[in-house]
């Protein structure tokens, strides 16, 4: 810029020395400006992301804090670490992460159905289960899903480790995307399920806060005492549980 008004003003021959020194000083002067003002969204990008890596560091740290007090049971810690990343967090990708955790851990303490209304019954009946009293778990599963297909060997270890404590145990399924009884029926005689299992129309998902599977819910006495992935679910839990 400087040198083509400097050209302009020597090529009309117009220009005073005093002239072309203020021109000078006028013209770096805009340009100081304006390299100052393209500096300015670089420093502000750069500060927001300084602040949003801090602020995803400090969720991270409260979310494995959460995942922790849920692997021990501890409820009240788990609710309180999640209550402080949605307070504090919550624009953070980690929080989306925690708010699916946040929504199993709405249902600890709330009231199970008095019974299980379901459609129908594909290996066992409503004698299996009774929601009002012993240990009760619930799995909520699908045959297009890999996840819930890995674990229905483990539930099934469960139940054949568990029912003679009193363990009552049921598998859930909607059949969604277009699967069918005979679907289901398959792979169950595929794995040597011998669990009850039956088939829901969703409200029972809906009770207990079910958005992914496979999910499980443990209710003791009519009351829900813990809900998850079942991985998550170890020995000491269901010993505690049932002793």
């Amino acid at each position: 810029m400087k040198k083509i008004l400097l050209s302009a003003l020597l090529f009309t021959g117009c220009a005073t020395a005093d002239q072309v020194k203020e021109l000078n000083e006028k013209v770096e002067a805009m340009e100081k400006k304006v390299a100052e003002l393209e500096k300015a969204p670089k420093a502000a990008t750069a500060k927001a992301d300084g602040a949003d890596t801090a602020a995803e560091s400090a969720a991270q740290g409260l979310l494995k804090e959460m995942q922790e007090a849920m692997g021990k049971n501890d409820i009240a810690a788990a609710k309180a670490k999640y209550a402080e990343i949605e307070k504090k967090y919550s624009s953070t990708r980690t929080f989306r992460r925690a708010s699916k955790m946040g929504k199993e851990l709405e249902v600890f303490g709330k009231k199970a159905p008095a019974s299980l209304t379901v459609d129908e019954w594909y290996i066992g009946d409503a004698s299996a289960v009774n929601l009002s009293e012993g240990v009760s778990l619930l799995v909520f599963w699908e045959v297009w899903c890999p996840h819930c297909k890995r674990e229905v060997p483990n539930i099934q270890k469960t139940y054949n480790t568990y029912k003679s404590k009193g363990l009552q145990l049921v598998g859930l399924t909607k059949l969604t995307r277009g699967k069918s009884k005979d679907d289901a029926m398959g792979f169950l005689q595929e794995k040597n399920v011998t669990y009850p299992i039956a088939k829901e129309d969703g409200s029972l998902s809906t009770h207990f806060n079910v958005s992914g599977i496979p999910a499980a819910a443990v209710v003791k006495d009519g009351t829900i005492v813990w809900r998850g992935h079942p991985a998550r679910l170890t020995d000491d839990m269901l010993n505690g549980w049932l002793n």
